[in-house]
């Protein structure tokens, strides 16, 4: 004992001196497969003497445990004990044991380390258990051996059935299936463990259902067993299937479901009248759409397999009815189509055939799919009443229709074999309907008074026809009465326009198209005619109907001139199509004006343009707006023109060239020197000039005589002279193209020189030389030519008074 304990203690030693390290635990994965504590023999130490280094062996390792599940037992379940080899049996070894469940479920003896279950496991709650073990001296409580951890498995029984999760099931196949045809596969659960044993290996049978239906057994696949079931002799089948673990074998557990299959229908039966004959009554009286009966043929196929069409055998008698199928009774409803007479036939005979709207090409071998019937309808004879021959009457009078005058007739009729009497009456429900009477043999409409339109424009009377040998028998119509105004007013021209023909027009150009209007209502379907008079031959200008109540003006001839002729009236006359016909002449005023090649217009009036053309009142109000700026522009040239000519005129009061004095004060005679300079007239220079200008001498005459002239007085010896150029400048004011064009009065006076006494004129009071050159006032203007002197003048006196 002591010598353990010393080499213990050495142990020790060594260990906390770091010369030797312990060995780690062995993985799970390489514990044994026992199910107890398995220990090292011995703990020792193994000194390598070569190489000095020295190895611990463990004594203090292990592997899983088991433990079965649903431990039924009174006392604990043994699970296994935990042991080392440093635990001698002298108790000084302590074991503890921690991890999931301890204390609860497991429990550990700590001196011999025995461990047990406390109570019963189920492996389908919990499939193992994870916890942790130590050896500690029972002494100090210092650890012998390292924590450790292990696992407590819980071992599987077979305590679970198989389970179907989905049950009951419900399953369809079709009809008239092969056998082997796939159902449904259904599937088993076992909560036992698969991989322990056969706990959880399923096996599938069915218990109940055969021969019809059959399982795999591994994998609870269902299919037909039998082929060609069929629907119409069993529907619904109900099928058991059973699971059973331990692979089936004796002592298994074992689950079962059901399953309700159904044939689900196909077209596999044709339909099939139950008789072949089928017999209808229906009333002569009957209205066409009424149903005459009902037949039937029945399918054993169900939904839309069993839908029947129903149709009537062309030929026979059958274009009197009609067939119509119901989806939800699968019957046909025979309906009249025209109307019965008994009188006339009594019965009528047809076939009719039933087949499958949906046909399935698998079955067509069996031969059609349809069936037919024989249908017999007999008339019954009713006592109708009269029959009016209209369903309702229109009948149209004018407003100014006499009193008492037949407007129009009913007639009705007795169609049965009697073929009683009718009496006609008109049933008052207005006071209105009292304008009207009827003929109660003959059935004729007559007026009771004068109808005006105006307080009303329609009747609707009704008129009752009844069977004189059965009066209760009687029948009504709706008869409406229309009154129509009497055409009153003729039709006009809408507007009498004023249009132009351009002096370049073609022969048939339409220069104007014109429509009329009418007074008389209604006006919506109004019809006019336009044509020209008759009386009237126009060579100029026709008139051409459109036919849409429209006509245009159109032109005969070319070549009009303005210069020529400038106006033309055209009479148009226009016709309505009214009772009675009335008409009307307008005339248009035609204006010929210049144009352009392409037609559009030169020289007429804004009326002339703007009419025909038909321009808008923006576009008249913007020609006008532009014509008076120009006018403005054209007041206001003149008037600074006008301004410039008076400055021009009188700028320079001293100008004497062409000074034009006006004036209403007497003037102060010779001495009035100031308004006009008379020494312009004894101008030699200007003397010579005119003379030149007229031709009348040459130069060197002039020159000789006005040297001549030079040394003595101006008024000597140039009498002759003066007195011709005084001559010559009243003839320019007459005939010159330079005279004023305004009536004016020019003077040129000289006073001769036969008096002793010699002249008392201021003009011979001046003297001027005669080498003055007044020439340059021809340079000025044709305004200043007038006053531009003649070479050979002398002495003019010179008025001129504007009047």
């Amino acid at each position: 004992m002591i010598t353990r304990n010393g080499l213990l203690l050495v142990f020790w030693f060594l260990l906390d001196k770091g010369f030797l390290a312990p060995l780690h635990a062995p993985s799970q994965s390489m514990m044994g497969r026992e199910q107890h504590l398995r220990g090292v023999e011995g703990l020792g130490l193994r000194r390598h003497v070569a190489s000095g280094v020295q190895r611990v062996k463990r004594g203090w390792v292990w592997n899983q445990f088991f433990v079965l599940e649903e431990y039924m037992g009174s006392e604990p379940q043994y699970v296994g004990k935990l042991h080392t080899d440093l635990d001698r049996g002298d108790s000084d070894v302590k074991y503890t044991l921690s991890g999931e469940g301890v204390g609860t479920i497991f429990t550990i003896d700590q001196t011999t380390g025995d461990i047990h279950a406390l109570m019963g496991l189920d492996r389908e709650v919990k499939s193992y258990y994870t916890l942790r073990a130590q050896a500690v001296d029972m002494h100090t409580g210092r650890p012998l051996e390292p924590e450790s951890e292990f696992i407590i498995k819980i071992q599987d029984v077979n305590d679970n059935e198989p389970k179907f999760l989905d049950g009951p099931y419900t399953a369809s196949v079709p009809e008239m299936s092969p056998g082997g045809t796939f159902v449904m596969q259904v599937t088993a659960t076992d909560a036992d463990d698969p991989s322990y044993g056969n706990s959880a290996r399923i096996v599938y049978s069915i218990l109940h259902g055969q021969p019809y239906f059959s399982v795999d057994s591994k994998t609870g696949v269902i299919r037909t067993a039998l082929p060609n079931m069929d629907r119409e002799v069993k529907e619904l089948y109900q099928v058991l299937i059973q699971a059973k673990d331990m692979g089936g074998q004796l002592g298994g557990l074992a689950g079962t479901t059901t399953i309700n299959i159904t044939l689900s229908d196909v077209n596999d039966n044709p339909p099939r009248f139950s008789k072949s004959i089928f017999h209808l009554r229906v009333p002569e009286s009957s209205s066409v759409g009424s149903a005459v009966g009902k037949i039937r043929a029945h399918d054993l196929d169900s939904e839309k397999n069993a839908e029947v069409e129903y149709s009537i055998v062309p030929g026979d008698e059958g274009h009197m009815f009609n067939i119509t199928s119901n989806g939800h009774s699968q019957e046909g409803i025979i309906v009249l189509s025209e109307h019965l007479d008994y009188e006339t036939k009594r019965s009528y005979t047809f076939k009719v055939e039933a087949s499958n709207a949906h046909l399935d090409p698998r079955f067509l071998h069996r031969g059609p799919f349809k069936d037919t019937a024989t249908v017999k309808v007999n008339v019954l004879d009713v006592d109708e009443p009269p029959v009016f021959t209209k369903t309702s009457y229109t009948i149209d009078v004018y407003e100014d229709t006499p009193v008492s005058t037949i407007i129009g007739s009913v007639t009705a009729q007795d169609l049965d074999a009697s073929n009683s009497a009718v009496r006609y009456s008109i049933e008052w429900k207005r006071p209105v309907d009292g304008c009207f009477d009827i003929d109660t043999v003959e059935g004729t409409i007559s007026t009771n008074e004068m109808l005006d339109r105006e307080s009303n424009r329609q009747h609707n009377i009704s008129v009752v026809a009844i069977k004189v040998n059965n009066p209760i028998l009687s029948n009504k119509v709706t008869v409406t009465v229309n009154v129509l105004d009497v055409n009153e007013f003729p039709p006009e021209l809408t507007i009498l326009f004023d249009t132009f023909v351009c002096e370049n027009a073609i022969v048939g150009q339409v220069i104007q198209t014109i429509n009329a209007t009418d007074k008389d209502l209604p006006t919506v379907g109004q019809k006019f005619f336009f044509k020209s008079p008759r009386e009237i031959r126009n060579r100029n200008f026709t008139v051409r109907d459109f036919g849409n109540n429209t006509a245009g003006i159109v032109t005969k001839r070319v070549g009009f001139q303005r210069r020529v002729q400038e106006y033309y009236m055209v009479p148009v006359v226009v016709e309505d199509s009214g009772y009675p016909a009335q008409s009307s002449t307008g005339t248009l005023t035609v204006r010929v004006c210049a144009c352009e090649t392409d037609g559009s217009l030169l020289s007429c009036t804004a009326e002339a343009v703007f009419l025909p053309v038909g321009l808008s009142t923006g576009a008249v109000m913007s020609i006008l707006l532009c014509m008076v700026i120009l006018l403005v522009i054209v007041v206001l040239y003149v008037g600074l023109r006008r301004q410039k000519k008076r400055e021009t005129l009188m700028s320079s009061k001293e100008d004497i060239r062409d000074n034009v004095i006006h004036y209403d004060v007497e003037g102060g005679g010779e001495e009035d020197t100031h308004a006009f300079d008379m020494g312009t007239l004894r101008n030699t220079k200007a003397i010579k000039e005119n003379m030149l200008r007229r031709g009348t001498g040459s130069w060197s005459d002039v020159t000789t005589q006005t040297e001549i002239n030079g040394s003595t007085p101006t008024t000597e010896g140039s009498t002759d002279i003066i007195r011709d150029y005084i001559h010559q400048r009243l003839q320019e004011n007459h005939l010159g193209f330079s005279a004023p064009p305004y009536d004016s009065l020019a003077t040129y006076a000289y006073e001769g020189d036969g008096s002793v006494a010699e002249s008392l004129s201021s003009i011979e009071s001046w003297t001027v030389d005669g080498r003055e050159d007044f020439r340059y006032l021809g340079e000025w203007g044709p305004s200043f030519k007038s006053l531009t002197p003649h070479p050979c003048s002398h002495r003019p006196d010179t008025l001129t008074h504007l009047s």
